[in-house]
């Protein structure tokens, strides 16, 4: 599925009270053309948004690790996930009801090889190529956008 480079170590999930902060993983998945960087956005489930693939830490994965499982899961992204951290956003998340949890969502860039039809939430989620000033403009976090609109993929693999 991925080439990873792993510079931290695998992560041990432990428990966190209901009110803390919660960790989240996301994979910023682009592509190069002619003229610049193509970012891909996916729709959230719940409010057909435009959000980017992410998810909760998980057991025994590192954080590029598990975003690059993510734009799997979401996105049937196949690729190269980067273990660079490229920023950092925040948002409440809604879930049942409850109150919404506070999350901070570290950002990895996945460089998409290609995009399988069949993945785990095929015809759950909408998926689209934007720039990335036009990425930036789709999604509603902040810092999200600045992420976006700023992104600069680093240098080839050769």
């Amino acid at each position: 599925m991925s080439n990873l480079r792993t510079v931290q170590g695998a992560l041990r999930v432990e428990g966190a009270s209901k009110r803390d902060p919660r960790s989240q993983f996301a994979a910023l998945c682009f592509r190069r053309k002619k003229k610049g960087v193509e970012i891909l956005l996916i729709s959230s489930r719940d409010s057909d948004r435009w959000i980017i693939p992410k998810g909760w830490p998980m057991d025994g994965k590192t954080p590029a690790e598990a975003a690059g499982i993510e734009a799997w899961e979401e996105a049937g992204v196949r690729g190269t996930t980067l273990d660079l951290c490229v920023g950092l956003y925040s948002y409440s998340k809604e879930i049942d009801g409850a109150d919404p949890l506070p999350c901070i969502v570290s950002v990895f860039p996945v460089e998409v090889k290609s995009l399988a039809d069949k993945y785990p939430e095929a015809g759950e989620r909408r998926r689209k190529w934007f720039s990335a000033k036009k990425a930036a403009s789709k999604v509603r976090e902040p810092d999200l956008k600045a992420i976006l609109k700023g992104f600069l993929p680093p240098p080839p693999a050769t």
